[in-house]
């Protein structure tokens, strides 16, 4: 991914459009909140397939990208495995990317 991609990101949090954590995130899929998710490439077999399924299940894009450090830095939080965008027009943007 791009500079623009993490930069994007970081400006999708400021707006408060953003969910991270991976229990919230799978929580935000199941309630349809939930336009893109986001996790870290470095994110565990088991978390990574747990997050698939959901999405899979419940139509909701999903992005690999990014380690988990690079994804918490482009937040301002600290490491993030998963991240869910809750906003479709920031969802269509990073999707671009």
């Amino acid at each position: 991914m791009n500079k623009n991609f993490f930069s994007n990101l970081g400006l999708t949090m400021r707006a408060g459009k953003i969910i991270t954590g991976e229990e919230m995130v799978i929580q935000a899929v199941r309630s349809g909140e939930a336009k893109l998710v986001i996790v870290a490439e470095d994110a565990s077999d088991n978390t990574f397939k747990k997050i698939n399924d959901k999405c899979s299940y419940y139509g909701v894009p999903l992005l690999q990208t990014g380690g988990r450090e690079q994804l918490g830095d482009s937040i301002g939080k600290e490491a993030r495995v998963a991240i869910a965008v809750t906003d479709a027009g920031f969802a269509r943007m990073l999707m671009k990317q």
